[in-house]
């Protein structure tokens, strides 16, 4: 009973283990995924943050310095403009920045390009310069130039009393963009779009999508984003969101431009970002099958160690392997067949029930175990030792007569009497009884079983630990 109770503790600790193992390793896993997502989410980020920076706002950046200079608000502050001097200010600033310059003066009503050209700002035929104007923003980014399509960011300058002098503005061919796009993309296998707040598509790696002679793609055509629920749209709360593409699944990521009211989407292709994820995933999940089965296989060990007290049905004994009487029936007959003569032997342990009511089933099975053993070591090799009630053997002896039989079971009777008890149990007495039964003649195994029965009830009535025998009248 100890021994059961230290396994029946040592099963809940370790079940308590297992359990902890399992909730602790979940949570590796969730966390593993988390950090794996957050990772691939920075990984795409950081290098659409850098391009943003290039690309848009070190332009707004030049322009916004130089439009703080001194020598351009003296150039744009007068009516009759020296146009030498604007157009060598702007072509010096392209040879130095790389980009492409312009001055649109209010007062003249002119534009002058860093490249030679200029442009007469007459309302109804150029139609940006009267929009922006006229709105609060000192900074908007907007796509033109359409011959050779820029995109630019104008800056409002303002004289020292505060009067709206015009605009100066930085261009970029939207060539170069894409460019530098097709760069990101195969690199990083992102797709990004440029959008204002009418969801109008500024910029985009998509050359299909990119505006082409003013007409420009909306958010609201493309069928990935149609297929949205409406709430999602209404709200413009791309961010995060799984969409399909031609089959593929995407992930949004947004990305806000307040200095233009523009939104950058950068649509990320997950079937690279899944097999990163899933790696980590996998190794933990590995992990925890292995740690798992480690512990089940220290429970297995732990519950073969103690299985005598546990289960002992369990265990396969030495009495289990002996044949029972239905294979002891057919093993007779065909000793009976090939033999002229035979005598069989009943054993009893005498008082196995006390042995089992004092000392528990495992002491009886251990018994049973040690006494079969021992019989067994001291028959010949055609005798057969079979199990005929949970306490009884039978052995059937062919071809030795009754006197070498009686003599055997004294043997048997003598060796048991003296042989000592199961380890566990040192206070353990055992003895055995015994009875005798002879036949030369083709007899059944019950005839033969009932006189060797009688024989060992006669010596159990006579005090048991003795050997009776009875034989056959012919």
């Amino acid at each position: 009973m100890n021994a059961f109770r230290t396994l029946h503790r040592s099963i809940l600790l370790l079940f308590a283990v297992v359990v902890i193992a399992i909730v602790t390793l979940v949570h590796f896993s969730i966390s593993k995924i988390v950090a794996e997502q957050s990772r691939a989410q920075q990984q795409s980020l950081s290098p659409a943050v850098s391009l943003i920076v290039s690309q848009i706002l070190k332009p707004l950046h030049v322009s916004e310095a130089l439009g703080k200079s001194r020598e351009l608000v003296e150039l744009m502050e007068h009516t009759d403009i020296n146009e030498p001097e604007v157009f060598a200010a702007l072509d010096r600033l392209e040879q130095e920045f790389g980009l492409t310059f312009f001055i649109a003066s209010d007062l003249a009503r002119m534009q002058y390009n860093s490249d030679g050209t200029r442009l007469a700002l007459i309302e109804g035929e150029v139609s940006w310069y009267f929009k922006y104007r006229d709105r609060e923003a000192d900074a908007v980014a907007d796509i033109g130039k359409w011959e050779n399509p820029h995109f630019y960011i104008d800056i409002k300058i303002y004289d020292d009393a505060g009067k709206f002098l015009g605009f100066f503005g930085v261009g970029k061919s939207l060539k170069s963009f894409v460019s530098v796009f097709e760069t990101y993309k195969r690199q990083y296998g992102y797709d990004f779009l440029f959008v204002d707040s009418l969801g109008d598509i500024m910029l985009s790696s998509d050359q299909t999508l990119v505006a082409h002679n003013s007409e420009f793609t909306n958010l609201s055509e493309l069928p990935w984003y149609a297929s949205l629920p409406e709430v999602i749209r209404a709200e413009s709360a791309l961010n995060n969101q799984l969409i399909t593409i031609e089959g593929n699944d995407h992930l949004i990521a947004e990305v806000s431009l307040p200095q233009f009211g523009w939104t950058v989407y950068l649509l990320s292709p997950l079937d690279a970002r899944q097999a990163e994820i899933s790696q980590g995933f996998i190794f933990s999940v590995v992990t925890m099958l292995v740690i798992i089965f480690a512990l089940f296989l220290l429970i297995y060990n732990l519950l073969y160690y103690f299985r005598r007290d546990m289960q002992p049905e369990l265990i396969i004994r030495n009495t289990h392997r002996l044949p029972d009487r239905n294979q002891l029936e057919e093993t007779y007959q065909t000793l009976n067949e090939s033999n002229a003569t035979l005598s069989i032997i009943m054993v009893d342990i005498d008082h196995f029930m006390d042995i089992n009511d004092q000392f528990g089933r495992n002491a009886g099975d251990d018994v049973l175990d040690k006494v079969s053993g021992f019989i067994s070591s001291h028959l010949r090799e055609q005798d057969v030792l079979g199990r005929w009630s949970s306490e009884e053997f039978v052995i059937l002896l062919p071809e030795m007569g009754p006197r070498e039989a009686q003599e055997l079971a004294q043997t048997l009777r003598h060796g048991i009497a003296i042989l000592p008890p199961p380890g566990d149990y040192p206070e353990m007495h055992l003895t055995a009884s015994f009875g005798v039964s002879f036949t030369a003649s083709k007899r059944n195994l019950n005839e033969l079983t009932a006189h060797a029965e009688d024989a060992l009830y006669q010596a159990r009535r006579d005090g048991r630990n003795l050997v009776r025998v009875q034989l056959i009248d012919d």
